[in-house]
C-alpha cells in the first residue's frame, strides 16, 4: 500500500526538512501533501527537483492522506490532530501540546518502540522535544548497562530551534556588530550574537523553565520514571545542531571502555571519543546527519558511580523530523 502523508507545518524549518528526509527515502510525490495556514496556501515547496503546491488546512480534505506528520506548533496541534485523528488519519505531532498525555505514546525509535502499540487509543503518536531526544539515545545502551539513579544536563541549543524568524535574527545581529545598525531583539530576551541565554521558554515557580521542566518530565516517561533528573538550558550563537554536557550517576559503576563500547553498539549513534585535539564532535559536523554523536566520556570525579559524556545531534533532524519519519516508518512497518 502507498501510504499518503500530510506535512502540516511543510514551510517551517522542520516541515522542510521533513520534506527533504521523505524525498532522500524515495516517498513518491504524489503521496506527499503539503498544508499549512491561509497564510502560506497557494505557496511552492521544494520535493527534490519537484515543487508542490501548499494547501490551507481549513479547507484540506483530510480523507486523501492516513499518516499526517505536524510540525506547525501548539495550538495548530491542538485544535487539528483530533480532526485528523478522527477521521482514521493517525498524526504524529512534533509539538509539545500532547507530549505529557498518558494515553498517548511519545516515541525515540531506538530508545522505546514498545510504546507505539498505544497509539490506537487516540490515533495520535507525539514526537519528544528535541534536546531530549538525543539525550535519550545516548542513554539508553547506558542504562541498559546499569540503572541510571539522575542526570545532571546543560544544553547548548542553536537558534533553528526557535525558527527562522531566530535564524534571521542571529545572522542580521552577527552582520551588523559590526556597523552602526544594530538589531533590537525580537526573538530572544538579549542579543543572541556573540551572547549566550540562559533561557529557553517560559519560567515556571520553581525557578525552571518549561523546556527544562519539559526534558525532565519526558526522560522520565520516555526511558525510566525513576530518574531524578535537572537541566539547565542555554540558547547559543549557532544556527544548527544541539549539544548537551551530561553527568550520569549510575547504581553501579560503569567503566569508560564499556560505556563506549555500549555506545558504539548502539542504533542511532555514532562514538567520537579521542583524547587528543579534535578528537570529538561539534554541531557543526552533526548538520545535515542523522545520528546523535557522543564523545568526551569520562569518569566524573564529583560523584560514586558516575560519567561525564559530551552529545551532539543536529535539532532539526534527529531532533524532529527525521525521529518523526521514523516513527511513521515503523508504524507503516508494524501496523499498518
Amino acid at each position: 500500500m502507498d501510504h499518503k502523508i500530510a506535512i502540516v507545518g511543510a514551510t517551517g524549518n522542520v516541515g522542510r526538512e521533513m520534506l527533504n528526509i521523505l524525498h532522500d527515502k524515495k516517498f513518491k510525490s504524489k503521496n506527499i501533501f503539503p498544508v499549512a495556514s491561509s497564510r502560506s496556501a497557494g505557496s511552492k515547496v521544494d520535493f527534490g527537483d519537484e515543487e508542490l503546491v501548499v494547501e490551507d488546512i481549513e479547507n484540506f480534505d483530510i480523507s486523501k492522506v492516513n499518516i499526517a506528520l505536524f510540525s506547525a506548533g501548539s495550538s495548530t496541534s491542538e485544535k487539528w490532530a483530533p480532526e485528523f485523528a478522527k477521521k482514521n488519519c493517525i498524526v504524529i505531532d512534533n509539538s509539545s501540546h500532547f507530549r505529557m498525555d498518558d494515553d498517548i505514546p511519545l516515541i525515540v525509535p531506538e530508545v522505546n518502540p514498545e510504546d507505539l502499540k498505544n497509539f490506537k487509543t487516540r490515533n495520535i503518536i507525539a514526537n519528544p522535544n528535541c534536546s531530549t531526544i538525543q539525550l535519550v539515545v545516548a542513554l539508553k545502551p547506558l542504562h541498559e548497562l546499569s540503572k541510571i539513579k539522575s542526570v545532571i544536563v546543560s544544553t547548548y541549543q542553536s537558534v533553528s530551534g526557535a525558527g527562522k524568524a531566530a535564524m534571521d535574527e542571529l545572522f542580521d545581529q552577527t552582520k551588523n556588530m559590526f556597523s552602526d545598525e544594530i538589531k533590537d531583539n525580537v526573538n530572544f530576551t538579549k542579543p543572541i550574537a556573540f551572547n549566550v541565554i540562559p533561557h529557553i521558554d517560559k519560567f515556571g515557580d520553581d525557578g525552571y523553565t518549561k523546556e527544562e521542566t519539559k526534558m525532565r518530565k519526558e526522560t522520565n516517561k520516555i526511558l525510566d520514571k525513576d530518574i531524578k533528573f535537572s537541566a539547565t538550558c542555554v540558547r547559543v550563537p549557532v544556527f544548527i545542531g544541539h549539544s548537551e554536557a551530561v553527568n550520569i550517576e549510575f547504581e553501579n559503576k560503569v567503566s569508560v571502555e564499556e560505556a563506549r563500547q555500549a555506545i558504539k553498539n548502539a542504533n542511532g549513534c555514532t562514538l567520537l571519543d579521542e583524547r587528543d585535539d579534535g578528537g570529538y564532535v561539534t554541531p557543526r559536523e552533526s548538520a545535515g546527519n542523522d545520528d546523535t554523536y557522543v564523545s568526551r566520556i569520562r569518569e566524573d570525579s564529583a560523584i560514586k558511580n558516575g560519567l561525564s559524556i559530551w552529545v551532539v545531534s543536529d535539532n532539526l533532524r534527529k531532533g524532529a523530523a527525521l525521529n518523526t519519519i521514523q516513527i511513521a516508518e515503523m508504524l507503516i512497518e508494524s501496523y499498518l
